[in-house]
């Protein structure tokens, strides 16, 4: 009976963490590099300053969240990510994404949902700064 239990409690983390693997979102192949100290992505430059940028799904957004972290989520909702008028944007406030379509928000800062229909956070791409070059990838 004590090992079902120890068992159980080992396989509770991968149950929890499941949703994450499941996120509707294609997983698509992303690998490019900007340079956030170029003018072209000027609002870079500061702390919680971002940028929309093609790629991904449905575009990606990157958000710089010190001096050397950045984020960069998929623009597609993970609620309705099949729709041609849903993306997600930056709210006026700074710290949501919002989808235009179905109205879920998302904590800028890792992506997971706030409010709304969707269950899912969204589609996250792995980021790497070296203080010039910042390389988003899949």
């Amino acid at each position: 009976m004590k090992k079902i239990v120890v068992s159980l409690l080992c396989a509770l983390p991968l149950l929890v963490c499941c949703d994450i693997y499941n996120n509707p979102v294609p997983n698509v192949r992303v690998d490019f590099v900007i340079y956030p100290n170029d003018v072209q992505y000027y609002r870079l430059n500061t702390y919680g300053g971002y940028e929309y940028i093609t790629g991904g799904v449905s575009g990606i957004i990157v958000y710089r969240l010190d001096e050397w972290n950045f984020n960069a989520f998929d623009r597609a909702c993970p609620y309705d990510w099949e729709e041609k008028e849903s993306w997600l944007y930056v709210a006026p406030d700074g710290l949501r994404l919002i989808d235009s379509l179905c109205g879920s928000t998302f904590n800028i800062l890792d992506g997971n949902p706030l409010g709304g229909p969707s269950k899912y956070p969204c589609r996250r791409y792995n980021t790497r700064f070296d203080g010039m070059r910042l390389r988003i990838y899949s």
